[in-house]
């Protein structure tokens, strides 16, 4: 693995990254508030197939530090890169078998949640840039409790 200190091509977070990340908050915000004044589960599938393609994204993203890495050390962070997509396939599944995304919803939510550990991950192995953390916390736990507030309401 590298250290951030001896990766010459390690970069750091853009403020434009960090406002075009922030603003990904918007639309799930949005949803939110039109789910409280206006309770329809429109609302919800908009806001889960959201949350899934962010989620999906994600593991994109671990999909292109993976395969920076050298193909020896590649393997595990591959396959942590295609669970997003899985996940959030399955709960799209059982949401509709259910007829009811509440809990899918929820289960999505703490999903997102639970990325901050391969995020932190890729911070201290020097895969990711420098600021990564700083703009994945605040993401991660926006959007993850975002997507659980859609379930709950």
């Amino acid at each position: 693995m590298r250290s951030p200190a001896s990766s010459p091509t390690l970069s750091t977070v853009s403020p434009a990254a960090r406002l075009l990340g922030f603003s990904g908050l918007l639309p799930p915000l949005a949803l939110l508030g039109l789910a409280l004044v206006r309770p329809d589960d429109g609302w919800r599938m908009l806001a889960f197939a959201y949350a899934g393609l962010i989620f999906s994204f994600l593991g994109g993203m671990w999909w292109g530090f993976a395969v920076r890495r050298p193909a020896a050390a590649q393997a595990p962070l591959l396959v942590a890169a295609v669970v997003p997509s899985l996940v959030a396939f399955g709960l799209l599944g059982v949401g509709l078998m259910l007829l009811d995304l509440r809990w899918p919803l929820v289960l999505l939510g703490v999903a997102i949640l639970l990325t901050l550990p391969v995020d932190r991950h890729l911070a201290t192995t020097g895969d990711a840039p420098k600021g990564w953390m700083a703009l994945r916390v605040p993401l991660s736990l926006g959007l993850g409790l975002l997507t659980i507030a859609m379930g709950v309401v």
